[in-house]
C-alpha cells in the first residue's frame, strides 16, 4: 500500500511539474509556438511520463487554463474579501476591478485571454469561465436581491450579463496597445455599471438610491 501511495505521489508531482513548466512556456512563447519537445526539455520528463498524463498538447494547454482560472479566481475572492464592505456589491466591484488588474498579467493575459478561446473554443472557454466566476458573482447578485436591489426572478440573468461584462472588460484590457489608459477606463465602467445595474436601497426614500458602489455610508469610499 505504501509503494502505492509513492507511486500516486510521484505521478502527482510530475503532473504539477508539467503543467508548472507549461504555464511558463506557453505565457512565454504562446499555443502555437510551444511544442511537446519544448516542455520535456524544460522538464526533463519522458514523453511517456507527459503522454500518460495528457493525451495531447491541447489537453495539456487545458490543465494550465484550469492551474492558472484556479490562481486567478483565488485573487479575486481574496481581493473581494479584502474590501472591508459589507456591502455584497462593494464586494462584487472589488473582485472586478481584481479581474480587470490581472487581465494586464502577461500569464493571465496570454494564456486565458488570447489563447483560450482560440485553442479550447469559444463556448469551451465560456463554461471555464462560468466554472471558475459564475457561482462567485449569483452568491452576490442573489444577496443584492435580498436587499431589494432587483427582482428574485432576474438572478440568474443577471449573473450571466455580469460575468460577460466584466469578461469582455478583461478582453479589452488584453488586447489593448496603451493597457493602462484602457484599463483605467475599464475600472470606471466597472463602477459605472453597477452603480446603474444595481443601486444602493435607499429606506429613507423606499426605494433605490444609486450611490457611487463601494463607498461606505458613512461616505469614506473603499481603498483600492
Amino acid at each position: 500500500m505504501e509503494k502505492v501511495d509513492r507511486r500516486i505521489d510521484r505521478g502527482r508531482a510530475t503532473r504539477d511539474r508539467l503543467v508548472t513548466a507549461a504555464v511558463e512556456l506557453f505565457a512565454a512563447r504562446g499555443f502555437e509556438a510551444t511544442s511537446i519537445e519544448a516542455v520535456l526539455e524544460h522538464t526533463g520528463v519522458s514523453r511517456g511520463s507527459l503522454y500518460h498524463h495528457f493525451a495531447s498538447k491541447q489537453s495539456l494547454f487545458e490543465a494550465v487554463v484550469d492551474a492558472v482560472e484556479a490562481q486567478v479566481g483565488g485573487e479575486i475572492v481574496a481581493a473581494a474579501a479584502a474590501s472591508g464592505d459589507t456591502d455584497p456589491v462593494a464586494a462584487l466591484r472589488a473582485g472586478f476591478l481584481a479581474w480587470v488588474r490581472l487581465a494586464a498579467d502577461p500569464v493571465v493575459r496570454r494564456i486565458l485571454l488570447i489563447d483560450a478561446p482560440a485553442v479550447v473554443g469559444w463556448r469551451r472557454w465560456r463554461e471555464i469561465e462560468e466554472q471558475y466566476g459564475l457561482g462567485m458573482i449569483r452568491a452576490v447578485v442573489q444577496a443584492a436581491a435580498e436587499e431589494g436591489r432587483l427582482p428574485t426572478t432576474q438572478v440568474d440573468a443577471f449573473s450571466h450579463m455580469l460575468l460577460a461584462a466584466v469578461n469582455e472588460l478583461a478582453l479589452l484590457v488584453a488586447l489593448a496597445d496603451d493597457v493602462p489608459t484602457v484599463q483605467a477606463s475599464a475600472e470606471a465602467a466597472v463602477d459605472e455599471l453597477l452603480r446603474r445595474l444595481l443601486p444602493h436601497p435607499d429606506p429613507a426614500r423606499g426605494g433605490l438610491r444609486a450611490r457611487p458602489v463601494g463607498v461606505r455610508q458613512s461616505g469614506r469610499g473603499n481603498a483600492r
